[in-house]
């Protein structure tokens, strides 16, 4: 099956930033990549490359001796992250996603979930669907079931559907349904930081296991925990529908 997301990642021939191609090629992160950069390790055609500099397909890139040439393969993962896994591409932090999923080809996260969170977390090494993905203005949707404390009220769900004060804001209305007496299912509209652990203490209510089961159409499903796939054609295609209209910037 054709996928225009593929078909996009490997029709670029425009120039991009040199950080960004050091990171897609899986050398190192983007900030990692401008210190090579300024430390003068870096160079592109024979000569020492500049910090902001774009290079073009068919330039000669080298850190060192090495020559670095741009993965050609596009990755998109489904990744159920566990609890105790930090979404970071810090080298020095030992439970790193990078360093848990180790996959051979560099891709990073869309979207964290925090240490104490677990379920669906998108990884991937085409940065347009980063972009995409991740600008607020969006609207795109995730899925999670939240356990909490106490008994749940409909005053908290009324309370939490229609937005609540945090972080100097209030949060976007959304959907909340009861599903137990301590559990319920939130959809997301927005990613404050650590969002529904503040939006739960501010009504009282303290947050025990935080699931994501969703990201738009790609759902958490049967995989288990520590395990990850590749999303299908099918999936990509959606994908592809959902974002497409969608500023990168």
């Amino acid at each position: 099956m054709s996928n225009r997301i593929r078909e996009e990642f490997l029709q670029k021939t425009e120039p991009v930033r040199l950080n960004k191609y050091l990171s897609e090629a899986g050398v190192c992160s983007r900030r990692e990549a401008d210190r090579l950069i300024a430390d003068g390790r870096v160079t592109v055609d024979g000569r020492i490359a500049q910090t902001g500099m774009r290079v073009s397909p068919g330039q000669e890139v080298r850190v060192g001796r090495k020559v670095v040439s741009k993965r050609d393969e596009m990755v998109v993962l489904a990744v159920n992250k566990p609890k105790g896994i930090v979404c970071t591409e810090e080298k020095r932090e030992r439970n790193s996603i990078v360093r848990f999923l180790n996959y051979p080809i560099r891709v990073t996260y869309i979207g964290r979930l925090d240490k104490d969170s677990r379920g669906l977390l998108l990884m991937t090494n085409n940065g347009d669907i980063i972009n995409r993905m991740m600008r607020s203005a969006n609207c795109h949707e995730k899925e999670y079931k939240v356990t909490v404390d106490k008994e749940i009220t409909e005053e908290f769900i009324e309370k939490m559907s229609g937005g609540v004060p945090i972080l100097d804001t209030v949060t976007r209305p959304c959907r909340v349904t009861k599903i137990g007496k301590y559990t319920f299912s939130i959809i997301l509209t927005q990613g404050l930081n650590r969002q529904i652990r503040r939006m739960c203490a501010a009504l009282g209510y303290e947050v025990r296991d935080l699931l994501r089961v969703r990201v738009m159409n790609i759902r958490l499903g049967s995989l288990k925990e520590g395990e990850y796939r590749k999303l299908t054609d099918e999936e990509l295609e959606e994908l592809y529908s959902l974002i497409q209209d969608s500023p990168k910037r």
